[in-house]
């Protein structure tokens, strides 16, 4: 049943489905979370030994390298597993999973293949848990999504409502495995554009992300992913984060536009998709050798950014700040390699842990050369991480409220605030998520919301006006004759600049040739504005019966709009749109 946006009978309708999805999306996300485990405990820590570190939410244990030299083998072998599972049951299940979403909204009705979640649970775990550099809300978004899809099939509900459904399920999953349902619920409706909303699908996103959520930490916890953050803010430092969120936006077109090359080269590399994401794989364990930062989710390595002990990054022989500097660079091109070769992965968290790698930089060198500042790196760490995030996908109303849900505190809002804005400002339309259109109005969801059509377009002043009218003096035998000239049963009468009213041949039938037609008219006659649009006369037209519609401007007859003269100026803009087209492509 589909149901204004609004009504009571909406909310009655998505609070009962909301919930369901919720669910579905709070289960699908344990499973997905604990599958990540159990593969990294098999490929990283079974074939290498290595442990990566975790988030404070997760336990924060430290890295163990084991016997590194066996990670090479342990994430080539992730990436020929994933790549032969993904194109071998479920194509669409390669790359970043926010994006396919975004383009089944848009473009797929909304539908998404009930084994999708499945394939994308499975081959996510595999590239992630191996050591390739991927995020976990992607293929979260796209496996609740899915679940949303299917349970669209389950209720019978309409292309519009599958829709709905689809981005609700996307907000319930990345909410919940990403323990920020108030972001996940506003990333719903905001990440299909770059500066748009999708508002029919807020009520139900913040009831799903918020059942999720409550599912997902009851299990896990509901401690934030980094802790709590307790800082003091300084507002002295604002224009330090300015100048965060500035680089930060400048590094994203790098990232994407790194990001878009690598897929593409591997897009027209002529040999089976199945080996695709192992080449990228390989690619990417040559990069870990040098930066084991870069393998993984990447939230254990925030967290030591964030807890400032930076002898525990691994630097293999690299001075400190070389590495520090690299580290942005070698983690776009690890997520690049492992998601652009066709491996199955999210792009939400390397964005994080690329900016707070950023910000850690920038952090050290404020406080290196402005001593008297004092500053702390901590927050810079916090602020680069949503500035580069906000910017990339796009979704910096989505980040801003992610703050306060990832470190526990309200206290970076303003620092966010600004840095976020600039970052968005200077990324340009640059962005991480293709698939996703500048507004409601590009999007062929919308297309006949926003569609106005031609004729509305099109202005009777614009219009080649004929005078077909007769005069109150003429007589019958030539309003005949004028009639069947024009081939029109009833034409206008007008005298001195005023419209009069109209004679038909119905009302002329049987009377004598010279008498005058002044008292045989009808005075009532139905006539448009000249400032009116080409519709109007058309609608005019239809409701008379009639090939014509006279034209006033105030009290004063202009002329006559005919279908004629209405069908030619419609042709004519018709033709120079198609030949503007043309020259264009």
């Amino acid at each position: 049943m589909n149901v204004r946006i609004g009504s009571l009978e909406y909310f009655k309708k998505w609070l009962v489905l909301g919930v369901l999805i919720g669910v579905v999306a709070g289960v699908g996300a344990l499973v997905f979370y604990y599958a990540i485990i159990y593969a990294q405990a098999l490929f990283l820590g079974g074939i290498a030994g290595t442990q990566l570190p975790n988030p404070l939410s997760e336990g924060g244990q430290s890295y163990i390298p084991g016997n590194y030299m066996l990670v090479p083998l342990s994430i080539i072998i992730g990436g020929l597993f994933s790549g032969f599972l993904v194109y071998k049951f479920a194509p669409e299940a390669e790359g970043h999973g926010t994006d396919a979403m975004i383009d089944a909204f848009h473009n797929k009705g909304g539908k998404i293949r009930r084994r999708v979640p499945i394939i994308k649970t499975i081959a996510s775990a595999l590239t992630i848990g191996s050591g390739g550099s991927a995020g976990r809300e992607g293929p979260t978004a796209q496996i609740a999504a899915g679940i949303g899809s299917a349970l669209s099939d389950i209720f019978r509900l309409d292309e519009k409502d599958r829709r709905i459904a689809v981005l609700v399920g996307t907000g319930a999953g990345i909410g919940t495995i990403f323990k920020a349902p108030m972001g996940g619920a506003l990333l719903a409706v905001e990440v299909p554009y770059k500066r748009d909303f999708e508002t029919g699908a807020l009520f139900p996103a913040i009831v799903a992300s918020a059942i999720g959520y409550s599912i997902f930490g009851y299990i896990v916890g509901f401690q934030p992913i980094f802790g709590y953050y307790l800082g003091a803010f300084s507002p002295f430092n604002l224009p330090l984060y300015a100048i965060l969120g500035i680089a930060a936006g400048t590094f994203v077109i790098f990232y994407v536009k790194v990001f878009y090359f690598v897929q593409n080269r591997f897009k027209t590399l002529r040999i089976s998709n199945y080996f695709k994401p192992a080449i990228g794989a390989a690619f990417v364990a040559v990069i870990a050798l040098a930066f084991p930062e870069v393998m993984g989710v990447g939230y254990g390595w925030m967290q030591v950014l964030l807890s400032g002990n930076l002898n525990a990054l691994p630097t293999f022989g690299l001075p400190l700040v070389a590495m520090l500097i690299l580290l942005p660079f070698a983690k776009v091109f690890a997520t690049s390699f492992t998601i652009g070769s066709g491996g199955s992965g999210g792009v939400f968290a390397p964005g994080i842990l690329i900016g707070a790698s950023l910000g850690l930089l920038f952090g050290l060198l404020f406080n290196h050369f402005l001593p008297i500042v004092a500053v702390s790196v901590t927050p810079f760490v916090i602020i680069g991480a949503l500035a580069f995030m906000g910017a990339a996908g796009k979704i910096p109303m989505s980040v801003l409220l992610m703050v306060t849900e990832m470190t526990g505190s309200l206290q970076l809002l303003p620092a966010a605030m600004v840095a976020v804005a600039l970052s968005y400002l200077f990324s340009g339309q640059n962005t991480i998520y293709r698939s996703q259109v500048m507004q409601r109005s590009d999007s062929p969801v919308h297309k006949y919301d926003y569609n106005v059509p031609l004729l509305e377009n099109i202005r009777i002043a614009d219009l080649v006006l004929r005078d077909i009218s007769l005069r109150p003096d003429d007589t019958v035998r030539y309003a005949k004759r004028k009639m069947l000239a024009i081939g029109a049963s009833e034409l206008p009468v007008a005298a001195k600049g005023r419209l009069l009213g109209k004679i038909s041949l119905a009302a002329i039938s049987g009377t004598k040739g010279s008498v005058r037609i002044a008292h045989l008219k009808e005075k009532r006659v139905e006539s448009v504005d000249y400032e009116g649009n080409s519709m109007e006369a058309m609608d005019a037209m239809v409701r008379n019966g009639s090939t014509w519609v006279p034209v006033v401007s105030g009290k004063k007859y202009i002329g006559c709009a005919t279908l004629r003269c209405v069908e030619t100026q419609y042709k004519k803009i018709v033709k120079g749109t198609d030949m503007g087209e043309k020259r264009a492509a």
